[in-house]
């Protein structure tokens, strides 16, 4: 998926501008519909129609129109790429814009941003994404009938790619409520909702193509992969099941011109409701934070470190001062449970985390050295910062082989040093070559990359190195488990040994 991303395009679905990519993230209590909410939905659809859901549902769905100051690096001052985007779709066919896409610019410096909405209690709460209302001076609701409103800002999580804006409408709104997207399986029915390019409330339909989606932008990546088309101005809008309850919110698609080709991604309404409850009440979130950089655990790395399953989140770096540190976290354990609930992954660490408030205290359970620890910790703030410098590889001393693995070992001379940018203090062995057709290859490990550890026992020289991989493999296991420090930022590698 994310060599996919980098020729393609994920994009949010915003009328306006690509403003941001979500996230997903903390708990909460659940829905806050008021007592006298018109609630919709808890249809079927009978005889394949699902003319009763969109009956139901549809006056909750409401249009979001967003002004902002315009984007400076714009081509025209005047135009934002919603009105490009508009003249291509809708100019080149002969089709008159419609009434949303003829939106005036004062003296250049504002842009209007386009997305959708639901209601979820009657006194005017609204959901939708965070890139729908992000920097906005303004916010305007469109209800089903053509009623505008103002509406004010509640709450918004950049990090989740959530926001809750409110209206004051004369009489209590219809509402849709939440449903359940844990119960979400591939290949079932649903419906997306909203304002496509601004002509019109639609409705599409299709499947749950996929779940827990990991779109590598961020570490709380859990979306549900649907196929019904959803384009620009989608954003926000709610993706409903066959019952008329919301179990997603339209975030993102995967297009490569720009426009639906039945790749769309939305937020589940299980981790949504959790969020958008907690911004209800105080305006904002504080995500969980412990300072580490984690990674899968293979079946490679569970042989090595002797772990029964390849479960739970490697650390492959435990950053300074931090929760992780304090706690006594140490690079190569195996996370594998927070608090009572198990670890099964790395994503699963973060979401978890996520759900967390800084301040919790709370149980983090390590496999080290052949067994499992409890360390107590308290949690932090979220701190999103990490820095990343290339290597460039250099020649080295003299050549150690470890035939085992297919690499080529140096101690770390001041020239390495030199060459390769490393801190004073750094120690290990510097991979000099590495052999084609190797387990060394195949693992990914490259020239100038430096072992700092073999199976979580930090080494000094080149000997060490050699001498640690070799009572691995004597050992009987059939893989050696290395930290590989690469610029600045550290990776555990499981090397198979070389059979024959």
């Amino acid at each position: 998926m994310s060599s996919l991303l980098y020729k393609h395009r994920l994009t949010a679905l915003l009328g306006a501008a690509v403003l941001a990519t979500p996230l997903a993230l903390s708990v909460l209590p659940g829905n806050q519909t008021t007592a006298f909410a018109q609630a919709a939905g808890g249809l079927s659809a009978p005889g394949g129609s699902y003319a009763g859901i969109v009956a139901s549902d549809k006056p909750a769905v409401v249009t979001i129109t967003s002004t902002m100051k315009a984007d400076p690096n714009a081509q025209d001052g005047t135009a934002s790429p919603f009105d490009e985007q508009f003249r291509q779709f809708f100019g080149q066919q002969g089709i008159p814009l419609p009434p949303q896409a003829q939106r005036p610019h004062a003296g250049g410096d504002e842009q209007i941003a386009l997305g959708s909405g639901f209601v979820i209690s009657g006194d005017g709460y609204i959901v939708t994404n965070n890139h729908v209302i992000d920097n906005a001076k303004t916010i305007k609701v469109t209800l089903d009938d053509g009623t505008e409103l103002s509406a004010k800002l509640i709450g918004a999580d950049p990090k989740s790619d959530l926001a809750v804006v409110k209206v004051s409408a004369p009489k209590p709104l219809t509402t849709v409520t939440w449903g359940d997207s844990d119960r979400l399986r591939a290949g079932d029915q649903i419906l997306a909702i909203g304002n496509p390019f601004g002509i019109g409330t639609t409705v599409t339909a299709g499947i749950v193509s996929a779940r827990g989606r990991d779109l590598h932008s961020g570490p709380y990546d859990d979306f549900i992969q649907i196929d019904a088309p959803i384009n620009h101005g989608n954003s926000g809008g709610p993706l409903v099941d066959i019952d008329g309850k919301v179990v997603g919110i339209n975030t993102a698609i995967y297009s490569p011109n720009g426009g639906s080709v039945g790749v769309g991604f939305a937020i589940p309404s299980d981790q949504a409701q959790k969020i958008v409850a907690k911004l209800m009440k105080d305006g904002s979130i504080q995500h969980g934070f412990i300072g580490v950089q984690i990674q899968p655990v293979t079946g490679d790395v569970a042989n090595a470190v002797g772990l029964n399953k390849a479960e739970g989140a490697l650390v492959a770096k435990v950053q300074p001062d931090t929760p992780a540190a304090k706690a006594g976290v140490h690079t190569g354990d195996v996370i594998t449970a927070l608090g009572s609930e198990p670890v099964t992954a790395p994503r699963d660490l973060s979401r978890k985390v996520a759900d967390l408030s800084p301040g919790e205290k709370t149980k983090l359970t390590v496999w080290r050295d052949g067994a499992s620890q409890d360390l107590a910790m308290t949690i932090g703030g979220n701190d999103t910062g990490s820095e990343q410098a290339a290597a460039e590889p250099g020649k080295s001393a003299k050549e150690a082989q470890v035939a085992t693995i297919g690499v080529g070992l140096a101690d770390i001379t001041p020239d390495v040093r030199e060459a390769l940018n490393l801190p004073r203090g750094e120690s290990g062995a510097v991979i000099e070559s590495v052999a084609p057709s190797k387990p060394a290859a195949d693992a990914g490990l490259q020239t100038g990359d430096v072992i700092v550890s073999v199976n979580q026992a930090p080494v000094k020289s080149a000997k060490d190195a050699r001498t640690a991989i070799a009572e691995a493999g004597k050992s009987g296991r059939k893989s050696v488990l290395l930290l590989v420090q690469r610029g600045d930022e550290q990776t555990f590698v499981a090397v198979p040994f070389s059979v024959g």
